[in-house]
């Protein structure tokens, strides 16, 4: 099953960059993981296939612990989809067309962050997940 990261525009820091390419290598160890970058807001739905499973990452929906997270991407996996697809809005959220596409929302926590940094704290979260779910020693709690 292929992840994707799905998200408006590049990212624009260099440390983002480079964290975001060290958990993209880590992911790939349990997954295929991609990212998915569109220009606009607009165009975020050309991203979606047929068969995919969209999280839209949303400050206003359920936020979990670390724990609670691996097991609900688990239950999500054994859905049946052919990829999850993760979605980060721009500035202004999602447009209400591409929000209506999608199968689950997931808060990261109550504290804003850029979009940008939304992205690399999602993707060690997403490494976190899998190191869970493999009953890896990388998760102390």
């Amino acid at each position: 099953m292929q992840f994707c990261l799905l998200a408006v525009g590049a990212i624009k820091d260099a440390y983002l960059q480079e964290g975001m390419a060290l958990y993209a290598k880590r992911i790939g160890n349990y997954c295929s993981f991609v990212q998915c970058v569109v220009p606009t807001a607009e165009k975020l739905e050309t991203a979606l296939k047929p068969g995919d499973f969209l999280v839209l990452l949303d400050e206003y929906a359920t936020s979990y612990g670390s724990v609670d997270f691996s097991k609900q991407m688990q239950r999500w996996m054994n859905s049946g989809p052919k990829r999850m697809v993760f979605a980060v809005g721009d500035a202004y959220g999602f447009p209400a067309s591409f929000r209506g596409k999608a199968n689950a929302s997931v808060a990261l926590g109550p504290m804003t962050m850029t979009h940008d940094m939304v992205r690399l704290v999602f993707a060690e979260q997403l490494y976190r997940a899998w190191t869970l779910l493999k009953n890896e020693p990388y998760h102390h709690a």
